[in-house]
């Protein structure tokens, strides 16, 4: 299940470390876009392409344009703009907050903030923050794990055995991010992140034994609070009927976002290790992003000692 995300101006503001100036009756509006708004063309009085749904970012560049206008001039515009009600108004370190920016941001309840930072840091960070913070989420029932430094979303059926088949994975040292629900959203095209919403985060929930916290059995370095995912493996009781693969030569892929990830299925018999199975899985995923493939290599060298003539190669194929 897909949703999206808002944010309020009050969280971006505790998280960027910005100081409030005015406005302060604002600061519970939300904000849904992750771009942000430079208001040259803005003040100059052209307002047609405004999107009042950004957040504002004054640096010097605004400021000194504003300062080539008479008073009369730079209130009007700066009423226009603040009317149309933007989430937030922020200065960069170095401008200076004229007195009737704060009148005018608390007549219209916009916030303004004052940053530490220059524009183009302040820019740069504010945007990576808005695009993780309001990416939109899907929600996936299994388990996300860090195995060998490989994202690793064990999903099946409940009761197939995924929080069991962690729980041991953990006890070997990889790492719990998220377990029964894991929120994926993606920052770029085929750059999928999962965790853990922040209320079960760290727990397990082992059928028989009941909710396990890995962070005071195992210490804090069982845990992480995000993963990028790069294999799926699906764990499924055993179907007689269905033809598994042996070598390792097909190629399945779990489509999250219209992104493609590279998929496994490990069937579940009595008397399997299953962490096993995923960490051996876990690590041949690795060597394949690595460049090596070890049932392609196994072909080709079965290939190669078909091909030879010799006695010797005879006796060792």
């Amino acid at each position: 299940m897909a949703y999206t995300r808002t944010i309020s101006v009050k969280k971006i503001a505790k998280d960027m470390e910005l100081n409030l100036i005015a406005g302060g009756k604002g600061e519970d509006r939300r904000v849904s876009v992750e771009m942000l708004a430079r208001p040259g063309v803005e003040f100059a009085g052209f307002l047609d392409f405004y999107d009042p749904e950004r957040i504002l970012l004054i640096g010097s560049k605004e400021a000194h344009f504003l300062m080539l206008l008479d008073e009369d001039t730079q209130i009007k515009r700066v009423d226009a703009v603040l009317k149309l009600l933007p989430p937030a108004v922020i200065f960069s370190v170095n401008v200076e907050i004229p007195e009737y920016f704060k009148t005018l941001s608390n007549k219209y309840d916009v916030p303004i903030y004052h940053s530490n930072e220059r524009t183009t840091p302040i820019n740069s960070k504010l945007y990576a923050y808005l695009r993780s913070a309001l990416a939109p989420r899907e929600t996936i029932h299994g388990t996300l794990l860090d195995i060998y430094g490989l994202g690793t979303l064990i999903i099946g059926k409940s009761g197939v055995g995924k929080s069991e088949t962690a729980l041991e994975l953990i006890k070997r040292n990889h790492i719990l991010v998220a377990d029964d629900r894991v929120d994926v959203y993606e920052t770029a095209p085929g750059i999928l992140i999962g965790q853990a919403p922040k209320i079960i985060e760290r727990y397990l929930e082992i059928r028989g034994i009941g909710i396990v916290d890995v962070v005071q059995m195992l210490g804090a370095g069982a845990f992480r609070e995000n993963k990028k995912i790069r294999l799926v493996i699906e764990l499924e009781h055993w179907d007689q009927s269905k033809n598994y693969d042996r070598l390792g030569l097909e190629t399945e892929t779990y489509a999250i976002f219209g992104s493609k990830i590279p998929k496994m299925t490990i069937p579940v018999l009595p008397g399997r290790n299953n962490a096993t199975l995923v960490e051996s899985a876990a690590m041949n995923q690795k060597l394949k992003y690595l460049g090596y493939n070890a049932a392609e290599e196994l072909i080709k060298n079965v290939a190669t000692k078909a091909a030879s003539k010799g006695d010797d190669d005879d006796e060792n194929f």
